[in-house]
Parts: C-alpha cells; structure tokens; sequence
C-alpha cells in the first residue's frame, strides 16, 4: 500500500506540472482516489485504536496479576501497534496531500480556493 501511495501522489505531481491536461477528467479520477485512500485511512485508524486500547488492557491486567503469558501478549500487541500507527501516519498525510493537490487541479480550471502555508 505504501509504494501504491507514493507512486500515485507522484504521478498526481507530474499531471499538475502538465498544463494540457483534461482537468475535469482527472480531478473526476482524483476525487474516487481519495475517496479510496480515505476510506482505507478509516479501517486503518479503527484498527490501530483497537489495537491500543488491546495493549493498554493487557499493560493494565498486568499491573494487576503479573501473569506472564499475558504479557507476552502485550509484548506482541506493542511491536505489532508501531507499524500499525506508522502505516496510518502515511495514510493520513498522504490524504491530506491529496487534498492539496486536489486544490490545485481546481486552480487550473478556475481559480478557486488555495490553502496559504
């Protein structure tokens, strides 16, 4: 997913730098993109919760009986939550950048609101 997002953002830069384009034909195709990058970006971001809030009850249960086996699971949960919360990091700053670049292609139409930095 992640190469899969790189390379679309990068091929999204390279049509905005290309002035003959047919703009309400890509904007069309931008908008069902985000659209799957967003939706992706909400499981993503359900998912990376429960998998917190799962490690911060086995840290708790742990705090209160010491079992060991648990906190194997809490081990495993912790390395399995960090690339979980680094792939939604990607998601949702990529899809923010599609917004950008969505701004942009409906500058090249007409002008039309700009996000000032």
């Amino acid at each position: 997913m992640k190469k899969r997002i790189l390379q679309y953002l990068s091929y999204i830069d390279e049509v905005l730098e290309n002035d003959d384009s047919d703009w309400e034909e890509e904007i069309k195709k931008h908008l069902i993109q985000i659209g799957f990058y967003a939706h992706e970006r909400l499981v993503h971001l359900i998912v990376t919760v429960l998998f917190a809030l799962g490690t911060v009850i086995c840290i708790l249960y742990v705090n209160y009986t010491g079992s060991m086996a648990i906190v194997a699971l809490t081990v495993g949960l912790f390395v399995l939550l960090i690339p979980y919360v680094m792939h939604y990091y990607l998601l949702e700053n990529s899809v923010q950048r599609m917004y950008r670049q969505y701004d942009e292609m409906q500058n090249k139409l007409k002008k039309s609101f700009k996000l000032k930095d």
